[in-house]
């Protein structure tokens, strides 16, 4: 009988493939909407904006594991979290913000926002696409890390209160609430001034970027994590229905892409993004699941993808901007461009993966090694 649960150095080979195809979509939209690109690029990446969703749901499932685990072993080590957190997200972000900072040929559109925007992760609330485009893919990490520094202090307060069994009726709370923070900023703040000029501009300001507008796939991640950790009747329950899970997941996404047509239309800003989560998280689902087909598929390239997914996001509008300015004897719509795209940007992926990202995540060991030590109460083991 197969363990309900991967051992714990087991590298979930499906949550790979979802990385590796979630940061593929993003390079594929961004590329068709903010450079030259053949046309039938700008096609297939139409829907391409979903991938951040699909970064939220498997972010959210990933760090509430976490925690969760946490809990039952041995309660929430918040200095712990934070400092992988540290590691992890702040030395790449950093060197990718100098960048942008001290060279301006390196932008790809407009100017910056305010340098502590993005040092304080608000870069997303009240972003100014007309003014400050440059570097506006730092939004979804702003939400991810707004995110991450207020849910573990509420988990820590319901552990403390031994409620933490009311975890699922904060999920719920947060995920409705969504809805009803859209409906009011769409009322209010977008629709005024739909048929304008300045439409969209508004409609990305309070609905797309908005914190209190996304939490939509971050909270549905949660809820698999919490389910998979508090329930694992319902866990077991699942698993022999991974593939059917992946059907489900593919006819929900469909129906969001027909929902979220016209991205800015009263439908899609206030269904769309709860639809789209849930066909993802559905996708997260069966990729846990050991039967299914994604967690079976063992593949070196999506797992190289994956692990080059964070630095790949962060500085491929650079290395895009660069190529489609450098190669000038070349059609900047051609695929030709978009294969010199691709390879640069791996290639420069890779380079802050092994100088920047790699080298902190082992310092960040030997530091989380030395807090358990001491948290333990230094006694050798």
């Amino acid at each position: 009988m197969m363990n309900s649960k991967a051992p714990i150095n087991d590298r979930l080979h499906g949550l790979d493939h979802l990385r590796a195809f979630a940061i593929i979509f993003v390079f594929i939209f961004h590329y068709g909407r903010l450079f030259y690109a053949p046309q039938s690029l700008i096609s297939i990446g139409k829907f391409g904006w979903t991938g951040v969703d699909l970064f939220f749901v498997l972010s959210g499932y990933l760090i509430a594991s976490q925690l969760f685990t946490g809990i039952l072993i041995k309660g929430i080590n918040l200095r712990i979290f934070f400092t992988k957190r540290i590691f992890r997200i702040i030395p790449v972000y950093l060197v990718i913000l100098l960048l942008y900072f001290l060279f301006p040929s390196l932008r790809e559109r407009e100017a910056l926002a305010p340098l502590w925007k993005y040092l304080t992760f608000t870069q997303n609330i009240g972003l100014d696409l007309r003014n400050q485009g440059t570097f506006s893919h730092a939004w979804s990490l702003c939400i991810e890390e707004q995110f991450y520094l207020l849910f573990p202090l509420i988990l820590w307060i319901l552990v403390y209160f031994r409620r933490i069994n009311k975890i699922f009726i904060l999920l719920l709370i947060l995920f409705l609430s969504g809805f009803i923070f859209r409906l009011y900023t769409w009322t209010n703040f977008v629709s005024p001034f739909k048929g304008t000029d300045i439409f969209w501009f508004y409609w990305y300001k309070w609905i797309y970027y908005l914190t209190i507008c996304r939490l939509d796939g971050l909270i549905t991640g949660v809820l698999i994590a919490a389910i998979f950790e508090f329930k694992p009747v319902y866990r077991i329950r699942i698993q022999p229905f991974g593939n059917h899970l992946l059907i489900i997941s593919a006819l929900v996404l469909t129906a969001a892409f027909y929902l979220c047509e016209n991205e800015g239309s009263f439908s899609a800003s206030i269904f769309g993004f709860p639809l789209v989560s849930l066909g993802y998280g559905l996708m997260v689902l069966g990729a846990l699941c050991p039967g299914s087909l994604l967690y079976n598929l063992r593949s070196r390239a999506t797992q190289k993808i994956a692990d080059l997914s964070f630095a790949i996001y962060l500085s491929h509008k650079i290395v895009l901007h660069l190529s489609q300015s450098v190669y000038l004897s070349l059609e900047k719509d051609s695929w030709m461009m978009f294969a010199i795209g691709v390879l640069a940007t791996i290639a420069v992926a890779y380079v802050l993966n092994v100088l920047i990202e790699k080298p902190f995540l082992r310092v960040r060991n030997i530091v989380i090694k030395r807090m358990d030590f001491l948290a333990d109460g230094g006694e050798c083991k």
